[in-house]
């Protein structure tokens, strides 16, 4: 008998615990080589005052199988708890989210019977670090990051999955029309990544006009690669629009760790009545069986389960009159699938996996990434300020100009108001000044800069420093300056 892999498994709240008895009995009763260690996580967790939703002593299991199984969880109303999901991807580094977005017709109602889509979403940067401050009584703030390794990992993922899947085309949906240095990193990474890959398909779409084509006819889409909004946005969008929601799984996938789970809830309103269609964490399972080198137990599961799908045995949130069968409940449907192991579907497309792209995307190299000449030439500084207009602001703030430094331009909400601004641009309490030079200069002149500004008595909020790279700006223009 082949070792078996340790994986850590979590019954989670609600109709969780059932769920993941049914996945476990399925998967098992498959074949699949496991070792079991079991953790609690969730709710009870949760109202003992753990505000991570997680024993201390559980993620020792983690960091020892490094394979997580997770069911749905409860997260108890009100403030103070924090996302197990994100706390989970940021501890052990998940960068890359997949999940396949796949109509089941005409067994599914479905508006797009040809659609099968994988989503795989950057699962680390991005707005989703959180880090975000209030700066002034009208303004907030939160920081997008976008990295040259974070996008490159994610990206050479999302091309050696669909190899290994024998997907045709990979499409990156990115923003860079307007954010251009942030999306623009993503997609310029994303067209040297595709030049690797010549028997792959690839393309690029604004994610707008891209989301509305996905919407319309997904069936022209394969495998879609985004940043962290967007892909969390557009697959919760992917998965509806299939008409499956409930029958979606997710992977987490990391370096040195991974996790699976189903994209519903908990829903405690059908726990323990068996009633809940445990396909969604099947289909997780699936995908953890092939993360861990079983990929002939993944394919021999998720054929049993497409077989008794298209044979209309249906859990009562799938049950259609006129398309159903049999009605059953979780552990009844359990059992349909296990008789089902040794069976492919008729109508459905049968699957059949390989080994995880993940071992592929390590040997990878990585792009060339050489150090450029950072020069640094300048200094946006942020006001607190509500006191008169543009033009009044700029003629103070030139007060504190000098021979190396002077003010170049003001915007209010990304819009230049000084300069030459018009007076019908609607502005708020919070300034960006602009302050450059003709030559580098040094932080100690920053510093005497801001000395300037507060004996001007104006209060700064935060400064961004301006830098060339080899002779190049690498800041953010301004329209008409």
């Amino acid at each position: 008998m082949a070792n078996k892999t340790p994986i850590t498994v979590a019954h989670g709240d609600g109709i969780g615990p059932e769920i993941m008895d049914a996945t476990l009995h399925i998967i098992e009763a498959a074949g699949a080589q496991i070792e079991v260690e079991t953790i609690e996580v969730g709710e009870q967790v949760y109202l003992r005052g753990i505000n991570a939703g997680i024993e201390p002593s559980a993620w020792e299991s983690l960091r020892r199988t490094r394979v997580f199984l997770k069911a749905p969880i409860t997260t108890p109303q009100g403030g103070g708890y924090k996302s197990l999901n994100v706390t989970t991807r940021v501890t052990f580094g998940l960068y890359a989210n997949v999940r396949p977005c796949v109509a089941y017709h005409p067994f599914i109602d479905t508006k797009h019977p040809d659609m099968d889509v994988v989503i795989i979403r950057e699962n680390e940067e991005d707005t989703y670090t959180g880090i975000e401050y209030r700066q002034t009584n009208d303004m907030v703030e939160t920081l997008k990051l976008i990295s040259h390794p974070g996008s490159e990992k994610i990206i050479r993922y999302a091309f050696e999955y669909a190899r290994s899947n024998n997907r045709k085309k990979v499409t990156c949906f990115m923003k860079d029309n307007i954010m251009k240095m942030t999306d623009g990193l993503f997609h310029k990474i994303f067209d040297e990544v595709a030049q690797e890959y010549p028997d792959l398909e690839h393309e690029s779409w604004i994610v707008d006009i891209g989301a509305a084509k996905m919407a319309d006819t997904p069936e022209n889409f394969d495998v879609i690669v985004m940043p962290n909004l967007y892909g969390d946005i557009l697959s919760d969008v992917a998965a509806q629009i299939a008409g499956s929601v409930g029958l979606a799984g997710s992977a987490n996938i990391g370096d040195q760790c991974a996790m699976f789970e189903a994209i519903h809830g908990s829903a405690p309103r059908r726990a323990g009545q068996n009633l809940a269609n445990p396909s969604g964490l099947l289909l997780a399972a699936v995908q953890m069986l092939v993360h861990i080198d079983q990929p002939d137990v993944a394919t021999r599961v998720h054929n049993a389960w497409l077989r008794t799908i298209e044979e209309g045995i249906h859990t009562y949130d799938i049950f259609a009159e006129g398309v159903s069968k049999q009605r059953v409940g979780t552990k009844e449907f359990a059992e349909a699938v296990i008789a089902r192991l040794d069976q492919k579907p008729q109508t459905l497309k049968a699957v059949s996996y390989v080994s995880s792209p993940k071992k592929a995307v390590d040997e990878k190299a990585s792009l060339p990434h050489k150090a450029s000449k950072k020069e640094l030439v300048g200094v946006d500084v942020f006001l607190d300020w509500k006191t008169g207009t543009a033009n009044e602001l700029g003629e103070e703030l030139q007060k504190a100009n000098d021979g190396g430094l002077h003010l170049t331009l003001i915007t209010n909400r990304g819009a230049r108001v000084w300069p030459h601004g018009l007076p019908e641009t609607f502005t708020t309490d919070h300034w960006r000044c602009r302050f450059q030079s003709n030559e580098s200069i040094t932080h100690a002149q920053i510093t005497a800069l801001l000395n300037r500004i507060a004996e001007l008595g104006l209060d700064f909020i935060k400064t961004e420093n301006l830098y060339n790279f080899d002779g190049e700006p690498a800041f953010s223009s301004v329209s008409g300056a």
